[in-house]
């Protein structure tokens, strides 16, 4: 990399649809726009830094913003633990489910992929907590993830959500500067 030059990024926010994806800098806006610019504002565009320091004030603030939630995601997959938030958001749109065939169908996924011991993304949970999802299973309803979940958002929330709040990618976003318009 030259010296001086800003490293380009993915944009965190991939898991957008590709109309809304925008590529961005960590140290500067892409080309020089302000966040106040209509094109750069549209969903999943950087927020604004007073946006973005709302979601140092709870786990939960990061996770209701569409670029937070993004962003987060692509800081875990730096640490390699995106499978904490995918298995949290999995359970979200698992409680949203009206129909109890598609309940059941989508209740074995989650446990076959993010709790059964060696699933390919298998989540941290305590031994009682994985005992009680799995007997959970047996007669499955919309709160069968409830505990494991909690778990899982504690631990986001004691581990990698204090770093991330810490991280380049972060304070880049808290910090970054409000750009004058062109004359």
């Amino acid at each position: 990399m030259v010296p001086g030059e800003s490293q380009r990024h993915e944009d965190p926010a991939g898991d957008l649809p590709k109309a809304e994806r925008v590529s961005w800098r960590p140290s500067s806006l892409q080309g020089g726009q302000s966040p106040q610019d209509p094109q750069v504002r549209k969903g999943g565009a950087r927020p604004t830094p007073e946006e973005a320091l709302k979601w140092g004030e709870a786990l939960e603030k990061l996770l209701q913003h569409k670029y937070g939630l993004a962003a987060f995601r692509a800081f875990l997959r730096t640490e390699f633990s995106e499978e904490n938030l995918e298995f949290w958001q999995a359970c979200e749109d698992y409680k949203k489910i009206k129909s109890q065939s598609k309940m059941v169908s989508k209740a074995k996924k989650i446990y076959a992929e993010y709790i059964a011991t060696q699933s390919c993304k298998e989540v941290n949970l305590d031994s009682y907590t994985r005992e009680h999802t799995k007997n959970n299973m047996q007669s499955i309803s919309r709160g069968s993830f409830d505990l494991a979940q909690r778990r899982i958002y504690a631990l986001m929330e004691k581990d990698p959500y204090p770093r991330f709040l810490r991280s380049e990618l972060y304070l880049d976003l808290v910090n970054q500067k409000k750009l004058s318009p062109p004359l």
